[in-house]
């Protein structure tokens, strides 16, 4: 009886993923590439959960400012994007999921939905830095990003001391027709 459960269950996963890879085969892919622009947090709130020490929620908002090397979505360059989170972290560590905002230059915009690993690790001198790595789905949009879809990964660093940090997101993005 397993046997039969595990070959129906595996028939029904190839099923699922042969035709999630079909339809998005079928769009024509195109690549996303960028490096860190301006960010500052405009707002934060963080509230201490009490189980153990350092163990807080967060609520927090992430301006970023691109400027010259902008990234872009179809030749239509990023001005700037507004990420909204919460995070779940112990001593700077955990998760955070949220949602961002690229607002382009034409005006129009593209929605993600944000999935984050934080790490932060203590230096033989004292200094913590924090590591990251993120998941990006995009979502949908405005105007001609409406039926904009695809995922994009990103990672980076801060040396929490210093403030000085950099970051970088890749992936592939297609439009649904």
């Amino acid at each position: 009886m397993k046997t039969r459960a595990g070959f129906l269950g595996l028939l029904l996963l190839l099923g699922v993923v042969t035709f999630g890879v079909g339809s998005a085969a079928a769009q024509a892919k195109k690549k996303f590439v960028s490096k860190s622009g301006t960010s500052k947090y405009t707002q934060t709130h963080i509230i201490d959960v009490g189980d153990v020490p350092n163990h807080q929620l967060r609520l927090f908002e992430l301006h970023t400012v691109y400027t010259g090397d902008a990234p872009d979505f179809d030749g239509i360059k990023v001005k700037e994007r507004f990420a909204r989170a919460v995070s779940d972290y112990i001593d700077g560590s955990g998760t955070a999921t949220g949602y961002a905002v690229n607002m382009l230059e034409n005006g129009d915009k593209v929605f993600e939905r944000l999935a984050i690993q934080a790490q932060t690790a203590v230096a033989a001198d004292g200094s913590r830095k924090l590591g990251y790595r993120s998941v990006m789905t995009l979502s949908g949009g405005t105007g001609r990003f409406t039926g904009i879809r695809g995922t994009l990964l990103g990672g980076g660093g801060s040396d929490l001391k210093t403030g000085v940090s950099d970051a970088w997101t890749e992936g592939e993005y297609w439009f649904e027709k």
